[in-house]
């Protein structure tokens, strides 16, 4: 009996014990009380505490307002519920950063996002005050119902080296890998109203806000295989997209595996390698008129492909799949299904065509990108801007193909079909005998006579 009773309390013992050091591992932001540890930046919007939660309050002429630790985190697992007034959008930023010398102090950096609109974009991440949304909820389409609107929200978010992964109410939503920031401080924030009268005195409610920065590792909740990774590391594959088959078709350093389309090597000018990017130079704005068009030496049947790029002013080019190399002898660019690359605003092309059909991320003259097709609550297409990043995606699976632009849907359609015949016959390339119907083909990136970059260029072949 005695024994029973010593391995009894040694157990409650041992339990306590591990209790208690899990629960010294988190440590809490807030106390409930006061805003000891904290301070405003950037805008105006009052920050206070009502019953032991921070409330945040809209208010008119004001720019986004943050309230922010004093101290910067590298490695954390974060908690914190959240509630939310109808009709605005808030988040919470993870090393983000305020220097007088990058905009005179704008906070930046990553932002995990409560949306209380129908685009349900809720713990998805936005790059705040830099490059815009990382990962959209339309990588993950599930988890666009965790949201609870105008109730309280659990939301867990683990930084752990370039992985910055989160939860929502229990339900997995983001796996971004990224390496821009290592460090920074936690930020609450109020977003800016402008003057908009209706959207003046709404609050964002926050408490529960603990973090653990110690043995980090140990506390990481696994990821769901089904929860796509997405990763903007330069030239890089992670452990990831190699386990899952993805291979990069640009090595970011050499040519290799590419060659001019009607050349049996790399063209000696019109493009270099700088900085990480492949680059097309500036010429006269002609078609293949200067380096000329460059394609893989492989030919891809079923795929993924993606395709960082960056383009100039007023620049023109594109991302071709199917492309023959037997096709168009003559003069000009080779012929392939394009994804488009266009600066909609300063291109004259982008008036030409039908319905928009030769705009950015559209099929060039045949179907036009329209995100809105596919979530009917985005506002526009979500195109990051000139002189900025943006990426391509085209998913070729049998007949059926889909182009994305920064992971959102904005074409959709089925080759070898009649209607797929009518789309050509109305178009330029009608002249093109059995135009997009080949089963394989090589991939292009187009000479069209304007500078424009590319880098982070993978596939992932499909059975």
């Amino acid at each position: 009996m005695r024994k029973i009773c010593l391995l009894g309390l040694l157990f409650v013992s041992s339990t306590l014990i591990a209790t208690a050091q899990e629960s010294a591992e988190w440590k809490n932001l807030f106390n409930g009380k006061n805003l000891k540890g904290w301070k405003v930046l950037n805008g105006e919007a009052e920050y206070k505490i009502e019953d032991g939660t921070i409330v945040g309050t809209t208010k008119t002429g004001t720019p986004n307002t943050f309230l922010t630790t004093k101290k910067l985190y590298g490695d954390f697992i974060l908690e914190y519920d959240m509630r939310m007034d109808a009709g605005i959008n808030s988040g919470v930023q993870v090393r983000s950063n305020s220097f007088k010398d990058y905009r005179d102090g704008k906070v930046h950096g990553y932002q995990v996002e409560c949306d209380h609109s129908e685009r349900a974009w809720s713990a998805g991440i936005f790059d705040e005050g830099r490059r815009g949304w990382l990962y959209p909820v339309e990588y993950n389409q599930v988890a666009k119902k965790a949201y609870k609107k105008e109730q309280w929200n659990s939301f867990r978010v683990e930084a752990v080296g370039n992985s910055i992964r989160t939860w929502l109410n229990g339900i997995p939503v983001s796996n971004l890998v990224d390496d821009l920031t290592a460090e920074g401080f936690i930020g609450l924030q109020v977003h800016g109203i402008g003057s908009s009268k209706d959207r003046e005195g709404k609050t964002i409610r926050w408490k529960n806000i603990r973090i653990i920065t110690d043995n980090v590792q140990d506390h990481r909740k696994s990821m769901p295989s089904d929860i796509r990774e997405v990763s903007y590391l330069t030239n890089e594959l992670t452990a990831t997209e190699k386990a899952n088959g993805w291979k990069l078709l640009w090595d970011g350093k050499s040519t290799k595996g590419w060659r001019g389309v009607k050349l049996n090597e790399f063209p000696s000018r019109g493009w270099h390698i700088e900085d990480d990017d492949l680059v097309v130079e500036k010429s006269d704005g002609a078609e293949s008129g200067n380096g000329g068009d460059i394609v893989t030496e492989k030919q891809y049947k079923n795929f993924v492909l993606e395709v960082d790029f960056n383009m100039t002013e007023g620049a023109n080019s594109g991302i071709k799949y199917f492309v023959q190399g037997n096709i168009n002898s003559g003069g000009g660019s080779a012929i392939g299904c394009e994804f488009q690359i266009l600066d909609d605003k300063k291109h004259p092309d982008a008036k030409k065509g039908n319905l928009g059909n030769r705009t950015v991320a559209s099929l060039y003259d045949l179907i036009p990108a329209n995100g809105q097709m596919f979530n009917k609550n985005l506002k526009v297409k979500r195109f990051n801007g000139i002189n900025k990043w943006n990426r391509a995606s085209v998913e070729v699976r049998g007949n059926k193909v889909a182009h994305f632009l920064n992971g959102v849907k904005v074409v959709e359609y089925e080759r070898n079909t009649q209607m797929w015949d009518a789309f050509v016959n109305y178009s330029k390339y009608q002249k093109w005998e059995n135009f997009g119907n080949f089963e394989t083909g090589h991939i292009l990136l187009q000479d069209h006579g304007d500078e424009v970059k590319f880098r982070n260029v993978k596939i992932k072949e499909l059975n």
